[in-house]
């Protein structure tokens, strides 16, 4: 039980918050970087970009300020969550970084990486349906389950892994952000596979709302239409408030009124808060 509670705070319930109380415990310490080896169930593969440029220079400016989980190894240390300070550390010259070691099994690792990059950096749609299917397959867990473990609704979960099913050249659109996440569970639910390539290539070329795609997958065929139905409207609304709920790791509610509406982003923490702040501006 209080596992999963730290899984719903995020790593914060793992790291102390004091600096001199944690210089004080042994599982914090300044660890030698080249003794810790990256995390092999680590669900992001995507590290390169201006994200990664910024960090390096935060960390040249500031160091490391929030700690690496590791766990300890025969050789060394493994990282569980923090790659990408672990690697903007290395890429500014650092020759120690703070840590705080937790001991593991690989499904815990695996869950506390997922959750870290949930909560303070995306991960693309394929990488984080393919960390959900991992964790299922090496937890031997139902999809119930894991979406209480994520506080996350068991539909979001099921449409995350749908896109698993998507041929090699959709789901590569998906990680390159050609196709949101919302385009690739409509894309998902077309069976023949020349159909998704043409729809595909519809979205694309006429850079195709999801709830315009959805309308034309419902079609077949046709040009799409400019005014929806009020259904429609909701069911699209829905989409993107799942997709902002997937971005941003909290429970997001989008209400129409006329031409505006409201977007109401729920927190149920202070720390909660702060993060989403951080994140937000």
């Amino acid at each position: 039980m209080t596992k999963r509670r730290a899984l719903g705070k995020g790593l914060s319930a793992l790291i102390p918050e004091d600096p001199l109380t944690s210089a004080r415990d042994p599982r914090f310490l300044e660890c030698p970087i080249e003794a810790i080896e990256p995390n092999p169930y680590q669900p992001r593969q995507h590290f390169q970009g201006p994200e990664l440029e910024e960090l390096v220079r935060s960390v040249k400016a500031k160091g490391i300020v929030t700690p690496l989980l590791v766990s300890r190894t025969e050789e060394g240390f493994q990282l569980i969550a923090g790659e990408r300070r672990w690697r903007a550390a290395q890429r500014a010259g650092l020759q120690t970084v703070p840590v705080v070691v937790r001991e593991t099994t690989p499904i815990e690792s695996l869950e506390l990486a997922l959750v870290e990059n949930i909560h303070r950096k995306d991960l693309n749609p394929i990488e984080e349906a393919t960390a959900y299917q991992k964790w299922m397959e090496d937890g031997q867990i139902t999809q119930s389950v894991l979406a209480k473990a994520l506080g996350r609704e068991r539909s979001t979960i099921t449409n995350l892994l749908r896109l698993l099913k998507l041929p090699p050249p959709l789901q590569q659109d998906l990680i390159d952000g050609r196709l949101s996440t919302g385009h690739g569970r409509v894309l998902a639910g077309i069976k023949e596979r020349r159909e998704q390539q043409r729809l595909r290539d519809l979205i694309i070329k006429n850079d195709l709302s999801v709830r315009q795609a959805e309308a034309l997958a419902k079609k077949g065929r046709g040009p799409a239409p400019t005014k929806s139905k009020p259904a429609e409207r909701d069911a699209y609304l829905h989409s993107l408030a799942e997709d902002l709920k997937r971005s941003l790791g909290t429970k997001v509610a989008i209400k129409q009124k006329g031409r505006g509406g409201r977007i109401t982003i729920y927190y149920y923490s202070d720390d909660e808060l702060g993060r989403l702040l951080d994140r937000l501006t």
